[in-house]
């Protein structure tokens, strides 16, 4: 019993996804994607430091019961090889909003803090600025952290300009970035709905209920922010008309810490606090999913759910609990091995993506904006969304070609990694975040870098650095071409 487990483990590691007991059959007879002849509503919904191997559908070994996010996977596609474009949070925004590697931008690696101001480029095409030129109405409900206001600093007293409104959203209501960093407040549009005249000395216990001292707002509390923003959320879909489509974004603050999830949620799983913010987020899921589904034209509606890295599960929470928040991918959030930026995605559109499919295709939170595009028939100028690639023929399940030739990614401390097919190749020695060795001095005469043949050693083991210097000679020529380039989308159509 136990040699057939750790070979069904060995057999999900290696396809990326769950065993092929757990693995529904994909539904056949789906119809090809083409001109929808009426404009879906779009919701995207983003989750925080979520990992791959929280959601059942994904790691059945899970402690932590996910019926919500389940059953959007059972009635669309998820996707096993997808990835983050950063192993942390803001440049991983940045990217799923412009479609373009955030390290092209003035943060070339790290994240914002509350004090950070506004990230995205003045006149920059955004998705949500693409949307509402075709006719959108594109609301942001949640965190934003791509920073807010101009300057050094951003000064809350003041309008927050450049923020979500000026980059395609007609309304936004949410956090200014994670929930363990100050000021704790909320805003709308461009002003802050209280002032931060308050203050919170942090918390820094028990594990993960840990946030940051700083100012807040008096009747902020932390407790409440996910169903806060879960019901403006719903809110909006009840009341969104029907004369236009609408687009809403919604990123939500968890289970990035702090840890506080509801009383109604305590003790729901086997994984401690972590695990019991999870079912409480993966319930609010559940209320967003239940309104979008109670509208006329909740069939005419494209929802996506992903995460913007991977779990922040250290090797102490995997000793404490029987879970992997990451299933069995080395390290974790932060880190440039494949726990760091391998994410669940799932798309539900009726009537175009098959049911219970599953995806094999290597993709990135870079694609959203060009597959979104590629479904709607709306041209990409060249000037936006430079690493978007459009992932329709993975939707559609057709025989094709490899889309992306390459993704790539970074660690919190600008490490960079591409990929190429099976191979995988690290600048650098280490995990370059959060794992220990953070950083390891390259031996005299030994590798400098990894090189990793991930379909034969799915847990990036076995450094093949030396053994294949061809091969990381040519990754490493690839990187540095499309770092001077300033794209990897080629040029024209989507």
């Amino acid at each position: 019993m136990r040699g057939s487990r750790k070979l069904a483990r060995r057999t999900f590691l290696r396809e990326g996804a769950a065993t092929a007991a757990a693995v529904l059959s994909a539904a056949s007879g789906a119809p090809a994607l083409g001109r929808a002849q009426v404009r879906p509503n779009i919701v995207l919904v983003l989750l925080d430091d979520f990992g791959i191997g929280d959601a059942r559908i994904y790691n059945p070994w899970s402690a932590i019961p996910t019926p919500n996010i389940d059953r959007l996977a059972a009635q669309g596609m998820r996707f096993a090889d997808m990835h983050a474009s950063s192993a942390v949070c803001t440049p991983s925004r940045y990217s799923i909003l412009t479609g373009r590697y955030c390290w092209r931008s003035r943060l070339k690696s790290g994240v914002l803090d509350g004090s950070g101001t506004n990230l995205i480029e003045k006149g920059r095409l955004t998705l949500p600025g693409l949307l509402r030129k075709a006719g959108y109405r594109t609301a942001g409900i949640g965190k934003w952290h791509l920073g807010l206001g101009a300057g050094e600093t951003t000064d809350y007293s003041k309008p927050l300009r450049p923020g979500p409104i000026d980059h395609g959203f007609d309304s936004y209501f949410g956090i200014p970035s994670s929930l363990d960093f100050p000021p704790y407040l909320y805003f709308e549009n461009d002003h802050v709905v209280e002032a931060p005249s308050g203050h919170t000395e942090g918390s820094k216990a028990p594990r993960g209920v840990f946030w940051r001292e700083g100012d807040i707002a008096p009747r902020f509390r932390m407790e409440e922010v996910v169903p806060t923003l879960t019901a403006k959320a719903v809110d909006y879909v009840k009341a969104a008309k029907k004369d236009k489509p609408f687009f809403l974004y919604f990123p939500l603050p968890s289970p990035h810490t702090p840890w506080l999830p509801l009383p109604e949620y305590k003790g729901k799983s086997h994984a401690g606090d972590y695990g019991d913010y999870v079912v409480e987020t993966d319930a609010m899921i559940g209320r967003l999913l239940d309104a979008v589904d109670a509208r006329p034209d909740g069939k005419d509606t494209i929802v996506i759910v992903t995460s913007d890295n991977g779990a922040d599960w250290k090797p102490e929470d995997a000793a404490r609990f029987a879970h992997r928040a990451n299933a069995d991918w080395r390290g974790e959030k932060a880190d440039v091995w494949e726990a760091g930026h391998r994410i669940p995605f799932i798309i539900r559109w009726p009537g175009h993506v098959a049911p219970g499919s599953v995806s094999r295709e290597t993709g990135s939170l870079t694609d959203i904006m060009a597959t979104i595009a590629g479904a709607l028939h709306l041209p990409l100028p060249d000037d936006a969304a430079e690493d978007s690639f459009n992932l329709l023929p993975a939707l559609q399940q057709t025989g094709h070609a490899p889309i992306r030739p390459n993704i790539v990614d970074h660690s919190l401390d600008g490490m960079f990694t591409i990929r190429e097919g099976k191979w995988k190749l690290v600048l650098g020695l280490g995990s370059g975040g959060f794992s220990a060795p953070k950083a390891v001095e390259p031996a005299p005469g030994g590798p400098t870098g990894q090189l990793y043949d991930l379909e034969a050693d799915p847990r990036e083991e076995r450094n093949l650095y030396d053994v294949h210097p061809e091969i990381a000679a040519r990754l490493a020529a690839t990187l540095e071409m499309l770092q001077r380039s300033g794209r990897s989308r080629p040029r024209g159509g989507f």
